[in-house]
């Protein structure tokens, strides 16, 4: 026997023990080796040695059904449960069974839905919707790539300088146009007409009568 193997039959009433109680319901050597034979590396002979070990110390039960032994965890060591408990144990079986029903059935609405929209998928009118969005996109494709490939970019300081000219016209734009409406003011506090009359009678067109607004600074 190899030094890990030896290793883990040493531990192997431990394991076995444990299992058993978290699990709290009978085994056979073979359920009991098939479990745990992967996680732990135990051999079949050391899982048969250990159980029977463990029931020998009284640790564990073993019962005999014909040729089999079965082994489960000493029941006297869990608490004892009452009636209610059973009865409320019993209602949380029923509402979770509830619950699962209703789940499995509105996966088969769902199941039944996406049928439908799969089936509706490949219907003529949906292939050439299809078509159409695909010859759109290529279009789209297409012209980003003649964007991309132009020579004639505007530099960011070709930008600035735009922005900067703007900002420049519209500051005059604004100082004009506070020194129109000073002016027009202070005539109008000496006019017997109103400052519409006044406006036709001069000539003068207003930004309000071509529809433009001075940008915000």
């Amino acid at each position: 026997m190899s030094k890990g193997r030896a290793e883990a039959a040493a531990g192997a009433p431990g394991i076995l023990l444990r299992y058993l109680q978290e699990q709290n319901r009978p085994y056979s050597a073979q359920d009991v080796f098939g479990n745990l034979q992967r996680e732990h590396g135990l051999g079949k002979a050391a899982v048969v040695k250990a159980l029977e070990q463990l029931a020998q110390q009284g640790k564990i039960k073993e019962k005999t059904y014909g040729k089999q032994k079965i082994y489960f965890a000493d029941q006297d060591q869990f608490d004892m449960v009452s009636d209610a408990d059973l009865q409320g144990l019993d209602a949380k079986i029923v509402a979770l069974t509830a619950n699962v029903q209703s789940l499995q059935q509105s996966c088969r609405h769902m199941e039944a839905e996406l049928k439908e929209l799969t089936s509706a998928l490949t219907t003529p009118e949906m292939q050439k919707e299809i078509q159409e969005l695909k010859k759109e996109c290529a279009g789209y494709t297409e012209r980003l790539k003649n964007i991309k490939a132009a020579t004639n970019h505007v530099t960011p300081e070709e930008k600035e300088q735009v922005y900067r000219e703007r900002q420049r016209y519209c500051k005059e734009w604004r100082k004009r146009k506070r020194m129109a409406t000073e002016l027009s003011d202070a005539i109008l506090e000496g006019y017997p007409k109103s400052k519409k009359q006044f406006f036709e009678e001069v000539g003068i067109e207003t930004d309000e009568d071509h529809n433009v607004m001075l940008p915000d600074p």
